[in-house]
């Protein structure tokens, strides 16, 4: 569990949000303080399927469904917003660590465990389908085991990302080692693949393995629908079980109600090994310690958390925690700067887009040295995303660049087989100099590349060093831009239009698409838009400036090449001596492109002056 970040938001909606708890497919979840005091899990969902308008309207449904599903063995659903700027969804949070956390950590579950989660489970799925439900990513990661039993986390909300985005891109929602055949072949589900994913989770709960994991996500959805599952290992109790639940044919898998009438009632003091009981006795531990942090100060004076908050957080501390929540246990570092901590993030969430936005790529190397090049410092920026060096060795100008296209420069073939911390290198232009580049592990159009100047020799090896120091920066600190809470160089570009606006200015089913990590295009019906945040110098206009002209006031540039292309330019801020933030709006459309345009900017200048 880590701290939020200082430029990130403090509220969701009433709830304020106080630590993060973890990232999954399709969002991130915060511990969150409700205006009650209770705590509770809020899942904030990933931009990239926020700027769906198709996904708001699934996930309004969905949740809707699931605040109908009630029960002892389901994390009730408290409050959501399909309409925030990032849809969110509040839910009980569960004091307990995931399947896959407490049987990596305690090993596979005792016969008489399995039942008692077996039992739970069924009872939840009975719930959910009664609500008229289906779950569709019953996996590991998202049953809970508390004190008391399992809970049955995030009902139905894979539903809502059916469609988005997400899928378009031949991303898998689900799990694929616990889908069922209908979903491996993009069948139609019934509450029977529910019980499939059931019966392939009391394996894993068993024995530490899925029944039918293959080498490859490929070889895996082949063998859920081709193969028979692996039962080796299991008691003949729990094999008896789980075997009719793994059917191909849907219609001969039992029900929840007839699984539990097999199943029986459970036998007083049943429950979890000790194993378990002391990961929640660990985590609950965990709550206290979070609890006692100092509550995060909202970025805005405008809500008053002052006094009241720290009563209602000193009288959470005093209660015993695990009647509240825990956090879960395992597989997020707890690191706001890894170089305090001595832990470095891992790859995948330092290189992720938001963090790589609060970057400013001229304080990553300044003064840093690097054998064989010495010392850098700061020379020029002419990007948000990159910064010249020069070293104290030969006199040589290294360029850093940040989040730029992945695709730019001409790929040498060599550097095969060499990684940094997983990620493989590429070289390019190594007979004229040599850049070393790593592709970011959410989206690889996007790189982190360090380019030595034409005509250095050998200097791939030092560019790969170099590079190998900039990523191992990158996990342990952000080297924040110096810059005010409205700078627009550490925000979504996608977010700085909403709905409404889009939907005005280039018609209905418009997609908001993320275009390197400072840019974003909207496509819709009848016309398209796209936003890039620049960068300019002080003094003088932006680049490729046009006539002059005004927007709600503030002075911009208009160039209008022909009847259907219209571009709008404005600084937005003076960064520092040498750097201002510029916004470009583009407009392609027939008819009145630059009066789209404008639509555009004013309702981006609007949105960083509030």
């Amino acid at each position: 569990m880590k701290p939020l970040d200082p430029a990130e938001p403090r509220t969701a909606g009433r709830y304020r949000l106080l630590a993060v708890l973890g990232e999954g497919a399709m969002g991130r979840v915060l511990l969150a303080l409700s205006p009650d005091g209770r705590l509770a899990a809020l899942k904030q969902i990933h931009p990239e399927l926020a700027h769906d308008d198709g996904f708001r309207d699934r996930f309004r449904h969905e949740v809707e469904a699931s605040r109908r599903v009630s029960g002892a063995y389901t994390a009730a659903v408290l409050d959501a917003d399909a309409d925030a700027e990032v849809p969110w969804l509040a839910s009980v949070h569960v004091p307990g660590p995931n399947l896959r956390e407490a049987v990596d950590a305690a090993g596979p579950l005792p016969p008489d465990a399995v039942r008692y989660l077996a039992v739970g489970l069924t009872t939840a799925l009975a719930d959910i389908h009664r609500a008229g439900l289906i779950h569709r990513d019953l996996k590991p990661g998202n049953v809970l085991l508390a004190a008391d039993g399992p809970r049955v986390i995030d009902f139905g909300i894979a539903r809502a990302a059916e469609g988005s985005d997400l899928t378009g891109t031949g991303a898998i929602i689900g799990s694929p080692a616990f889908m069922s055949p209908e979903q491996a072949t993009s069948g139609v589900l019934t509450p029977a693949s529910d019980v499939f994913s059931f019966g392939a989770l009391l394996v894993m709960a068993a024995t530490g393995r899925a029944p039918f994991t293959g080498n490859t996500t490929a070889q895996t959805l082949y063998n859920i629908a081709h193969t028979r599952p692996d039962l080796s290992g299991l008691a003949p109790e729990v094999a008896a079980l789980v075997e009719p639940c793994l059917a191909k044919d849907p219609a001969a898998r039992p029900t929840p109600h007839q699984l539990l009438g097999l199943l029986g009632p459970l036998p007083t003091g049943e429950g979890w090994p000790d194993g378990v009981r002391n990961l929640v006795v660990a985590q609950d531990a965990r709550v206290r310690e979070v609890l006692s942090w100092p509550l995060p100060e909202p970025p805005s004076p405008k809500r008053p958390w002052g006094k009241a908050t720290a009563v209602v957080a000193g009288a959470l501390c005093a209660v015993t925690v695990a009647s509240f929540a825990v956090v879960r246990l395992g597989g997020f570092e707890d690191v706001v700067d890894g170089r305090a901590t001595g832990q470095p993030l891992p790859v995948r969430e330092a290189l992720a887009d938001a963090r790589l936005r609060l970057v400013d790529p001229c304080r990553v190397l300044d003064g840093v040295e690097v054998d064989p090049v010495g010392e850098f410092t700061r020379f020029r920026s002419e990007e948000p995303g990159g910064c010249t060096y020069e070293t104290s060795e030969d006199d040589l100008s290294v360029w850093l660049t940040i989040g730029m296209d992945s695709d730019a420069g001409t790929d040498s073939g060599r550097g095969a087989g060499v990684d940094i911390d997983g990620l493989p290198v590429r070289l390019t232009d190594a007979n004229t100099g040599c850049g070393a580049l790593v592709q970011t592990p959410a989206r690889p159009e996007l790189s982190i590349a360090v380019e030595f100047p034409t005509g250095t020799a050998d200097s791939c090896g030092p560019a790969m060093t170099v590079l190998r120091t900039v990523i191992d920066r990158l996990r342990t600190d952000v080297f924040r831009w110096e810059v005010p809470a409205d700078s627009a160089f550490p925000l979504d570009p996608c977010s700085l239009v909403d709905g409404e606006t889009a939907r005005s200015a280039v018609g209905g089913g418009f997609k908001a698409s993320p275009y390197l990590l400072r840019a974003c295009t909207w496509a819709g019906q009848v016309a398209s838009m796209s936003l890039a945040v620049k960068q300019g110098e002080p003094g003088k206009p932006p680049r490729n400036a046009g006539e002059p002209t005004k927007i709600d006031g503030v002075d911009a540039y208009l160039s209008q090449e022909d009847t259907e292309y219209c571009t709008l330019t404005w600084t937005h801020r003076q960064v520092d001596d040498e750097r201002t933030e510029v916004l470009e709006v583009t407009s392609s459309r027939t008819g009145d492109p630059c009066g789209t345009a404008t639509a555009y900017a004013r309702a981006v200048v609007a949105k960083l002056s509030s």
